[in-house]
């Protein structure tokens, strides 16, 4: 298994990585030795010798050092692929000549996340360095969010999806892994982020909303002060199935809510016979009038469809969490020789290849999108 090999190369306290080794493990890292970088932020050079510059801090760095392994081998999967989208969304102003990349920590959080699935990674490990690369620059900037957010809010919310003391060490070896001009000032950001955590006691645990109500609707952005909660109106019960197509949806429904109503497009699709990918927007308006019928009646249900992207989460939970619906969230995920293996024993119109094109949409639920979050892996 690619991640036990991994491992091994995952150096001890007062070792140095090698960095060929972990080329020749990871192929994808080669790019990196390719994709330029802005010099006012990078004036080091490429995403490569940024990479290896920061895995050389991180391994000097006194918190990793004194980490127990697994915090390790998290930490040190993070820092190698923090980048590793650079290569895909490198954008060169042709007038300028300034390079950009947009985007790249979430789409590295979905890279990264394809990447050790197949390696091997354990499901938690895995999803920790995920959650690390999808915001690894969030430290730097949490006294000046562009969205004018509170860094208490920042820095709580983190909490909820992964260790903030984790996080903080790898923006740290980010930031010292580089040559610019503001790096002083940078770290200056991380540190003032440390002592935030601290102080608001999320350093190395979820900070304690007074209950998984009053959470949601604190991380979702209201105004509220979750240390006191928050009265939930009337509502439907409702779960809400996410994870690639074959990874054990339906199975799970006809064990756990066989007599529930069940909102699904792939039903809906059926009932208006059409194939996959066919005016999938009519077959989406004919579940969503489901959902509403059965949301205005208070009634349970489940809604069974791959939930596969934040975006398209969002979208079924807003219009659940208007009508006051009280979520449950179930992830479900199996390896990727069973997934193709279900889906090509399945009575469907979608294919292997293009269940395949699907996983650069994949990003696992928060354990914050929903009242409660479940994840089964197999």
């Amino acid at each position: 298994m690619l991640w036990k090999t991994l491992q091994t190369l995952i150096p001890a306290p007062g070792a140095g990585h090698d960095w060929p080794l972990l080329c020749e493990l990871l192929p994808a890292l080669h790019r990196l030795e390719t994709t330029p970088q802005d010099p006012r932020h990078h004036a080091e050079g490429n995403v490569g010798i940024h990479t290896r510059m920061v895995l050389d801090a991180l391994l000097s760095d006194p918190v990793w050092q004194s980490a127990a392994r697994p915090r390790q081998e998290v930490m040190f999967t993070a820092a190698l692929l923090h980048d590793i989208a650079k290569p895909d969304t490198t954008v060169i102003d042709p007038v300028t000549g300034a390079i950009g990349q947009p985007g790249h920590s979430r789409r590295g959080a979905v890279d990264a996340r394809i990447l050790l699935w197949r390696a091997g990674m354990p499901f938690a490990q895995r999803e920790a360095v995920c959650r690390i690369v999808a915001v690894h620059q969030l430290p730097f900037f949490a006294f000046d969010s562009r969205r004018g957010e509170a860094p208490e809010r920042i820095v709580r919310r983190l909490s909820w999806e992964l260790d903030v003391s984790e996080l903080a060490c790898v923006a740290r070896a980010d930031m010292r892994g580089r040559v610019c001009a503001d790096q002083a000032s940078h770290l200056a950001d991380i540190e003032l982020f440390e002592e935030l955590a601290r102080e608001q006691g999320c350093w190395n645990a979820p900070w304690p909303a007074a209950d998984a109500h009053t959470r949601l609707l604190y991380a979702r952005g209201k105004a509220i002060d979750p240390q006191f909660a928050q009265h939930p109106l009337a509502g439907s019960e409702v779960i809400v199935l996410s994870g690639l197509p074959a990874s054990g949806k339906d199975t799970w429904v006809r064990q756990h809510a066989k007599d529930w109503p069940a909102v699904s497009f792939d039903d809906a699709k059926a009932e208006l016979g059409l194939k996959h990918g066919e005016n999938d927007g009519k077959a989406a308006h004919h579940a969503i009038d489901k959902a509403k019928a059965l949301l205005r009646g208070h009634a349970r249900f489940v809604w069974n469809a791959t939930h596969l992207s934040h975006d398209m989460r969002s979208r079924t939970l807003d219009l659940l969490y208007a009508y006051h619906a009280r979520v449950r969230l179930v992830y479900l995920e199996a390896p990727e020789v069973t997934v193709l293996a279900r889906n090509d024993k399945r009575d469907t119109t979608l294919s292997n290849k293009h269940l395949m094109r699907m996983l650069h949409r994949w990003e696992v639920p928060l354990p914050w999108e929903a009242h409660a979050v479940e994840y089964e892996v197999a």
